[in-house]
């Protein structure tokens, strides 16, 4: 094989923190690799140029979708048109299914160019026919949880388990923490709460009162409480409009102006310095279990996609902890219970003792693959012996 062609694409920054991570061990292991595609900074420091904004494909939830369907369904062909006319040895989707897969099933259709998709579908948690229908447009899949390739292949597909991220993530040490609280002014014995409204636009505004009255409540009958916030750059602005509103400050961590890895390791420290964390269901719950930090999961979406997606659902629970585990350890507060009173309760609950929810966290870490190799460069060597 010559210079290796590859066309990858990811929708959020999720799938973009995939992506540099799988990008950079592919440089390491084929040193003639060339990129197209779409994706974030993360995959652009690795050698990608963007065709769009990957922004534009950040949006989650059916109600949500609708207003941009046909803006993304343009967006979708052309990605699609662009894999048939440039050729690559392999097109490599990450995770956003709405958007991947579609521009997979284009492609197929139209040639023989090898697919494959980074991050398994949670058949074990809902839409259990996901998988065959993906079989018919994906040769491999690159698996982030270890229970999850007997699923794939039982659809024909090949998968790999590849470790998740979240376990090599280093850990804040203690001089860390200490410094972070300093620095900021936050007393070494004051309780942290570390609040993460979500990633993404529609998420922080619909997440944001509750969360806001719910600290508010909290802070009444503990006034030593103290909140801190990572905001995402993308979001930034959106989330100091939020927490103006909240009868409590929380300290916002701005990225704005600092370097990327600064921005990073600061996050990183806020994770590991707050004593728990109220946060938006997703992958951040796995960023949290290396950190250490017990938490409250909550989730709501727009009330028709609620509406259809329950009805989708063949799991009661949605946090990654408790699946890894088969606990549920981690308390959440989701749909119709999503409100300020249970959230409350569940904080409450939290701040009194979590020692079990630690215990599932370690062990949450030890399952994903801590102390093996790095993700990135696993998956990169999934792809190549599966190409070779």
């Amino acid at each position: 094989m010559g210079a290796l062609k590859v066309f990858i694409l990811a929708g959020e920054p999720s799938g973009d923190a995939l992506g540099g991570a799988l990008m950079a061990g592919l440089n390491r292991e084929a040193p003639d690799v060339t990129y197209d595609g779409i994706g974030g900074p993360l995959m652009q420091a690795q050698g990608l140029t963007s065709r769009f904004d990957m922004s534009e494909l950040t949006v989650m939830g059916i109600a949500e979708v609708l207003p941009k369907y046909r803006h993304l369904k343009r967006r979708i062909a052309e990605t699609a048109q662009a894999v048939i006319d440039t050729r690559p040895d392999v097109l490599i989707t990450i995770d956003s299914p709405d958007f991947s897969l579609r521009v997979a099933k284009l492609v197929k259709a139209r040639s023989d160019i090898r697919t494959v998709h980074y991050v398994a579908p949670t058949v074990w948690a809902w839409r259990p026919g996901r998988a065959k229908k993906m079989a018919k447009v994906i040769d491999q899949v690159l698996a982030l949880f270890p229970f999850e390739p007997p699923y794939m292949e039982a659809e024909g597909m090949e998968c790999d388990f590849v470790g998740h991220p979240a376990a090599t993530v280093p850990r804040a040490t203690a001089a860390e923490k200490a410094a972070f609280r300093a620095y900021h002014g936050l007393e070494a014995a004051d309780p942290l709460v570390l609040v993460l409204p979500g990633s993404r636009r529609g998420e922080i505004t619909r997440m944001s009162p509750v969360f806001g009255q719910a600290l508010g409540r909290l802070a009444q009958t503990r006034p030593a409480l103290k909140m801190v916030l990572p905001a995402a750059g993308s979001v930034v602005d959106l989330v100091h409009n939020e927490v103006v509103k909240w009868p409590v400050a929380p300290l916002v961590l701005d990225p704005t102006g600092n370097d990327q890895d600064a921005a990073l390791t600061e996050k990183r420290i806020a994770f590991a310095a707050a004593d728990v964390a109220l946060a938006t269901s997703g992958t951040v719950s796995l960023e949290l279990a290396a950190a250490g930090t017990p938490m409250v999961s909550a989730y709501d979406l727009h009330w028709l996609s609620r509406a259809i997606i329950s009805r989708m659902v063949t799991t009661d629970t949605g946090s990654l902890i408790n699946h890894v585990t088969d606990t549920r350890v981690v308390p959440e507060v989701v749909g119709k219970d999503f409100n300020v009173e249970n959230v409350v309760s569940a904080m409450e609950g939290l701040l009194a003792g979590a020692e079990d929810q630690r215990a599932a966290m370690e062990l949450t870490m030890d399952r994903l693959g801590r102390g093996g190799k790095d993700p990135g460069l696993r998956a990169a060597r999934a792809v190549l012996g599966r190409l070779g």
